[in-house]
């Protein structure tokens, strides 16, 4: 029961952040950004479990053209005749061309017998890449947000409180996080090396995003701790 990642809680999660989002910053483009998050996280959800059952009108079809391809094999030996023929040039020909078809079906037949695999894995680093975009939209969000510009006089001005400017890059944090858990979905559903390599970089890029946000988080509170200091 806790083994494995509950897609519903990564969506409730994600519609209390909005929620607080939109309470502490109305009309916020964070809290669209976050709307797209969730509506992102209802699409995962929904294709990953799709992705972990088994695909069996595909595997059906690969099985009787399989099947089919055999008959084919078999049917061409016996055409050919080979116990009629002595070790002369007409045999060697033969045999070749046994031996070419048999190499022909082997292609074939693993090219079927992958083929769910591959469509997939090309459906779940589509779906990653759409996770990946977001995480640097959100990063788009919190590089403009600059602590230090709570105490340089020239610094552009900022509507944004020590407090508020601490929780709008918590929330870009929690965010990041979220986007990681999605991404962990698809490496539990789908079992493919290629997948999982990209779930894990999808989680180094948003640990590394987020730790940029807690080094940013860390320089507020020696400012703030500056401050009080000096009064």
């Amino acid at each position: 029961m806790y083994r494995s990642l509950d897609p519903s809680h990564i969506v409730k999660t994600i519609e209390r952040l909005q929620q607080r989002i939109d309470t502490r910053f109305p009309g916020a483009g964070l809290g669209r950004v976050c709307g797209e998050l969730l509506a992102t996280a209802h699409k995962s959800s929904a294709q990953a479990a799709k992705l972990a059952q088994r695909n069996w009108p595909l595997r059906i079809s690969v099985g009787a053209i399989l099947a089919l391809g055999l008959a084919a094999q078999i049917a061409a030996a016996k055409f050919l005749h080979l116990e009629r023929f002595e070790a002369s040039i007409g045999l060697l020909e033969s045999l070749e061309a046994a031996v070419n078809l048999l190499i022909l079906f082997g292609g074939a037949a693993w090219f079927l017998l992958t083929l769910e695999e591959r469509l997939k894995r090309q459906r779940a680093l589509d779906a990653l890449h759409e996770l990946r975009s977001l995480a640097h939209v959100i990063d788009m969000h919190q590089l403009t947000k600059d602590p230090t510009a709570l105490v340089h006089e020239r610094a552009p001005p900022r509507a944004m409180t020590a407090f508020q400017l601490t929780r709008y890059l918590d929330y870009c944090a929690e965010m990041l996080a979220l986007i990681g858990k999605l991404a962990a979905l698809y490496a539990e559903r789908v079992r493919d090396p290629v997948v999982i390599e990209a779930v894990t970089e999808i989680e180094n890029l948003t640990t590394g995003l987020a730790r940029k946000i807690w080094q940013k988080v860390s320089l507020i509170g020696e400012l703030e701790e500056g401050k009080r200091a000096q009064l």
